[in-house]
């Protein structure tokens, strides 16, 4: 295309190329225009073409500008660009009338040739001449019968002039057409719509698909990228009422539903994850997906526990009594051994009920059938709670075995880190660094940076004079604190203040105060805490957690998302190599209304 687009600079290969290229750069057109004349004459290539016309229309020579665009178009009559080449002269000698015969005639003399059409059209939008592009290819779609129709040409040009509506009437048309589209029509929606924080198109096309879907009732691609779009806006309510009424008028029984609440299960969308599931219940036992709901929906309930900083009594109670039904009514099997192992840690951790929860665990080891794998799950979680009922040698064996049985497997690496926390809980720290310096080279790369970072704090933390008390008083809180013995935690806390003021742990104190704090519903008193962590220690290794963690405090309980955002944003900028570096953007995203995929 020749229009007066900026062409890439070619390597000179001759003086007259380099002194050409310079004059135009230093804006000296009617120095540049002689070089280029001569290229031209010499060698007519469109590059040279294009500069030497540039350059004409700069020094206002409008007459030898239209003598070599006329000379072009009478050599090559097909490429109508040199119709809007000219016109284009036209304009800039001020004979606008000149100028739309010409753009009128390029249309005009379209044929029924895609390329022809294609090419004439970019000639028009390299100039932003929008609705002569659009006439271009409006005509071109009527001269090749719809064997090419341009929707995705015109949606484009439409999309540069901001017609909102427009764009999607050619999306709409091709959908019409050929749903298979749908993939290249999300993809063109995410670039033009969902990749901006301006989301104020976004209303004006759920409007217009909402209209689409009334008009072509018969036609199921509208509804599915209707709820595309709300997926994109993470609006899981709108989208489980779409999806639903598509459930019940294909007779589909839950087949995309199920698809549906492990989508907002992986968002933490955990409200719409239980009614989605809850929604599959009422299908009744005999549908194909009643047991497998039956399961997910408690194991949605319990991810929503652990993510909650409190949570009600009566909900914890209500659902142990959910657990224990559903597992009387499906029996202690393997396929429910989740369900058993979940309910124990709930009434164990949440609800302080470790005898049960250590007898259900016992139970769970004998069923008939399970795996060693998941025996070894039952173990762990058995061994934790074991811990935290203060039985640190019976908690010890269980982790032992286990790592005994799968010593190379990721799971045994697992169990040999919680063995050498013992280890560090008991004061013991050269047993556990033994331990933590095999684990640097685990396969699983959390259990390795946890036990490289364990390894580390203990090291900072012994001191030049070998002065191990102050790490134990504090190893004992943190034991204290995996025991919920939360009093206690901050009594020990507080008395290392007391005793150590200036020791390397006061950072690490200040922040497990805080989080014992907020497990308390203290969330004012945490944030005291935290503040003073971001102000006085912010070269310490956990300045990012404490800034993440006053973020969060902002967002979710003190109700001041201005200050989280702040906050989220000092992650992003002080603390750029910070694990919470990319939940703390989509956080920040998120209070600031983007759209965020």
């Amino acid at each position: 295309m020749l229009s007066f687009q900026l062409f890439a600079q070619t390597q000179p290969n001759s003086s007259d190329e380099q002194l050409a290229a310079q004059y135009y750069q230093n804006k000296e057109f009617d120095k540049a225009a002689i070089y280029y004349e001569r290229l031209f004459n010499k060698n007519n290539q469109p590059l040279y073409y294009a500069y030497y016309l540039h350059c004409l229309i700069e020094t206002q020579d409008f007459k030898k500008a239209e003598k070599i665009a006329k000379k072009q178009l009478k050599q090559q009559p097909e490429h109508l660009s040199f119709m809007v080449d000219l016109g284009v002269i036209y304009a800039k000698a001020g004979e606008s009338k000149k100028q739309q015969e010409q753009f009128k005639k390029a249309i005009q003399t379209l044929s029924s040739n895609q390329e022809e059409v294609i090419n004439l059209a970019q000639a028009f939008l390299a100039i932003q001449e929008f609705d002569n592009a659009i006439a271009v290819y409006q005509k071109g779609k009527k001269l090749l019968q719809n064997n090419y129709a341009f929707n995705f040409e015109l949606a484009e040009v439409y999309a540069t002039k901001g017609n909102i509506i427009g764009m999607l009437t050619q999306y709409f048309e091709l959908l019409e057409m050929n749903d298979s589209y749908i993939q290249n029509v999300e993809n063109a929606l995410q670039t033009l719509l969902f990749n901006k924080a301006d989301s104020t198109n976004n209303a004006l096309v759920k409007k217009e698909l909402l209209k689409r879907i009334q008009k072509s009732a018969d036609k199921p691609v509208f509804e599915e990228l209707l709820i595309w779009i709300l997926l994109q806006e993470k609006d899981f309510e709108a989208a489980f009422l779409q999806i639903k009424a598509i459930d019940k008028r294909n007779k589909e029984n839950g087949a995309r539903i199920m698809a549906f609440a492990q989508l907002c299960l992986s968002n933490e969308n955990y409200d719409i994850a239980i009614k989605t599931y809850q929604y599959i219940l009422t299908k009744g036992a005999g549908n194909y997906n009643y047991h497998t709901a039956q399961i997910e929906i408690l194991n949605v309930q319990f991810k929503k526990v652990e993510s909650q900083i409190n949570n009600p009594s009566n909900d914890l109670i209500s659902l142990e009594k959910n657990y224990r039904n559903t597992i009387d009514e499906l029996g202690k099997t393997p396929s429910t051994l989740i369900l058993i192992k979940n309910l124990a840690h709930l009434q164990a951790f949440y609800m302080g009920n470790t005898n049960s929860a250590i007898k259900l665990l016992e139970e769970a080891i004998t069923i008939p059938q399970i795996s060693t794998i998941e025996q070894a799950t039952c173990k762990l979680e058995l061994g934790d709670i074991l811990l935290m009922t203060g039985d640190i040698w019976e908690a010890s064996l269980n982790y032992s075995q286990v790592e005994k049985t799968f010593k190379y497997d990721a799971i045994g690496q697992e169990a040999k880190f919680r063995n050498a926390k013992i280890a560090y809980y008991t004061g013991n720290f050269k047993w556990a660094q033994a331990q933590l310096d095999v684990l640097k080279g685990a396969t699983s790369k959390l259990i390795a940076n946890d036990a490289l970072n364990l390894s580390l704090f203990i090291t900072d933390n012994i001191g030049i004079d070998s002065n191990t008390t102050p790490l134990t008083l504090f190893s004992q809180a943190e034991l204290l604190a995996f025991q919920n013995k939360n009093q206690q935690t901050l009594l020990l806390l507080d008395s290392i203040l007391s005793l150590f003021p200036t020791n390397e742990l006061v950072d690490d104190i200040l922040f497990k105060q805080a989080q014992i704090l907020i497990k308390q519903a203290k969330y004012q008193a945490a944030s005291v805490l935290l503040e003073k962590i971001i102000t006085q220690y912010s070269s310490s290794l956990i300045a990012d957690d404490a800034l993440f963690q006053l973020a969060t405090l902002n967002e979710t309980q003190l109700s001041n998302n201005e200050r989280a955002k702040t906050l989220y944003q000092e992650i992003l900028t002080k603390y750029p190599g910070s694990l919470y570096t990319v939940e703390a953007r989509k956080r920040f995203r998120f209070l600031r209304k983007d759209i965020i995929n």
